[in-house]
């Protein structure tokens, strides 16, 4: 029997990518909050439902959530309506998808999060970084704080959830290149930037980890196989997170 994947924020330009690669093996369901968004969506092989982050409550995406496999909160503000809208949709958006699927009844979907590289305690520099990393960093949260804050705030609030299964990936600068098939997976530095193809393929095969349970996963880009980067970082349980 294929898997039930719910994509959350299906419209954005990973999300469509991940429906086109999951079509012939999943049935997909992309929530998206702009009804002119759906033939878009259902010509990359998903099913649309129109649903806000913003405005409707935890019961409504309960309902939707409930019979998935797996659900990935792919969805961002992308910079649009400012740093109230920031907030609401990467923050306060995630927090109702983390409530909605703790409120299943019975067995609940596995939740993939699509998160920030560097989303981290500013006083706490992980000991892998360089001073590159360091450098890219407070550019990082100069030019970014807000978005950077409440990818943080949300993936803080996920490391404290014990009810349903969970996995974080944490892209750096997302490129619209085509994908190489390569990356590095784990704990890795801030730069080079992936392109979006990548992360798509990426969360495409953590459709089927579920052993990538509590695992936050940094992805850059790199010179290894995708497949063989997850695999090595699911392996040997290697997490970026430093809380």
């Amino acid at each position: 029997m294929s898997k039930v994947v719910t994509i959350v924020g299906g419209h954005g330009k990973v999300g469509l990518r991940l429906s086109r690669l999951l079509k012939s093996t999943a049935r997909v369901t992309s929530i998206i909050h702009i009804p002119e968004h759906a033939p878009e969506v259902k010509a990359a092989g998903a099913i649309p439902i129109i649903l806000s982050l913003e405005s409707d409550p935890v019961e409504q995406f309960s309902a939707v959530f409930a019979g998935s496999d797996v659900v990935v909160f792919s969805a961002g503000a992308g910079g649009k309506g400012g740093p109230e809208r920031t907030k609401a949709v990467d923050y306060e958006g995630a927090v109702k998808v983390f409530d909605a699927i703790e409120a299943i009844k019975g067995e609940k979907p596995r939740l993939l999060l699509v998160s920030a590289i560097d989303a981290r305690d500013r006083n706490k520099i992980p000991h892998y970084y360089n001073e590159e990393d360091v450098r890219v960093s407070d550019a990082f949260w100069k030019t970014l704080s807000t978005y950077m804050t409440w990818k943080y705030e949300a993936e803080k609030d996920l490391h404290k959830r014990t009810a349903f299964k969970w996995t974080v990936l944490r892209a750096s600068e997302l490129l619209e290149t085509p994908g190489t098939g390569k990356a590095s997976i784990g704990m890795t530095h801030i730069t080079p930037g992936i392109s979006r193809d990548d992360v798509a393929k990426t969360l495409a095969l953590l459709v089927d980890r579920p052993d990538a349970d509590g695992l936050s996963l940094d992805i850059i880009g790199g010179e290894t196989s995708i497949d063989e980067a997850l695999d090595s970082a699911i392996r040997n349980r290697v997490t970026s997170w430093s809380g």
